[in-house]
């Protein structure tokens, strides 16, 4: 992996410099890249858009490791706004959301009452999942670091029970995802397969590039053969390649798929294979809390450091 990779998930976690990078507006250069706004409509604004274009789209109110109750239920109402408006601009059909569980409860103590973290993590994500059903989408619940895979998979078999529509998010790079793959993939169950990007010991992810790669293709060729709904998350053009060959060996239809990207990242890729009759999710973030999703996605393409440091020492 890139010498930068772990000093960039580093200064992910560093209060210091994320309070020297909050500073900047919202609008640089650099962070509009990535993050279309800060403001719900600014973000549905932007999902417009790319429906416009042929592309589907799913929203991540930008939001983590939350330990206060209050942030938490504000989050919720963030996403309670965003499903309201997706729905009144006529989007929902093309439009799902992505939900951190950590931004929600997840990681609050017993203390916070309520049962804990888990118990408020699942009841906030049932109302955001019974608000997206009755905007006519659905919900994917984010994977986040290895400490929460466990968690996140047992609220999600809870979640299903109700709405069995909702997403699945699993990373290559971590050792223990092929068997989860094979546990997920089965009839009417929606898995994201991505590499992931988060800063993880060797005792339980993968190191090298190649082993991740490895892991990736192993992964596909899992939940492709199988009976679910696989989100392939990659802008590799090695993994898309390999990808539609094996869904094409698998006798997999286009549209019994799909392809994920982030947000500015490969627009022209994503129009490509929309326009080849693939059916393409953009992963669109938005909200005031984009410190730690910006670092990470820095951490993925490290090239995007030196105009990051120019927008901090600029006086523009």
């Amino acid at each position: 992996m890139s010498l930068l990779r772990q000093p960039l998930l580093l200064l992910a976690r560093s209060e210091q410099v994320k309070k020297l990078v909050t500073t900047m507006p919202v609008s640089s250069a650099v962070v509009a890249s990535y993050v279309p706004g800060e403001s719900t409509e600014e973000a549905v604004d932007a999902t417009a858009a790319l429906v416009d274009d042929g592309l589907t789209v799913t929203l991540d109110h930008l939001g983590e490791d939350t330990l206060d109750i209050d942030q938490a239920n504000a989050t919720v109402a963030a996403y309670l706004e965003l499903l309201d408006q997706l729905a009144a601009r006529g989007l929902a059909r093309k439009a799902e959301v992505s939900v951190k569980l950590s931004a929600i409860g997840q990681a609050l103590p017993e203390s916070a009452g309520h049962g804990g973290g888990e118990k408020i993590a699942l009841e906030n994500a049932r109302a955001i999942c019974r608000a997206a059903r009755n905007a006519g989408t659905t919900v994917t619940i984010d994977m986040e670091d290895h400490t929460t895979t466990d968690s996140t998979l047992s609220i999600l078999t809870e979640l299903r029970q109700d709405f069995p529509e909702t997403g699945a998010v699993v990373q290559a790079y971590l050792k223990r995802t092929e068997e989860d793959c094979r546990r997920l993939a089965i009839q009417g169950s929606r898995v994201r397969l991505c590499k992931g990007a988060y800063n993880e010991p060797e005792e339980v992810a993968f190191q090298d590039k190649l082993e991740v790669d490895k892991s990736y293709v192993r992964c596909l060729k899992v939940l492709l053969r199988g009976g679910g709904y696989p989100m392939i998350a990659t802008h590799d053009p090695r993994m898309i390649a390999i990808a539609s060959s094996i869904a094409a060996d698998a006798g997999r239809e286009k549209g019994t798929y799909e392809f994920q990207m982030l947000f500015g990242i490969r627009p022209a890729e994503q129009k490509r294979l929309a326009a080849a009759g693939e059916t393409v999710r953009v992963y669109l973030p938005y909200g005031q809390e984009w410190y730690g999703y910006l670092m990470r996605r820095l951490a993925e393409r490290p090239q995007n450091l030196s105009f990051f440091v120019k927008s901090l020492v600029s006086k523009k």
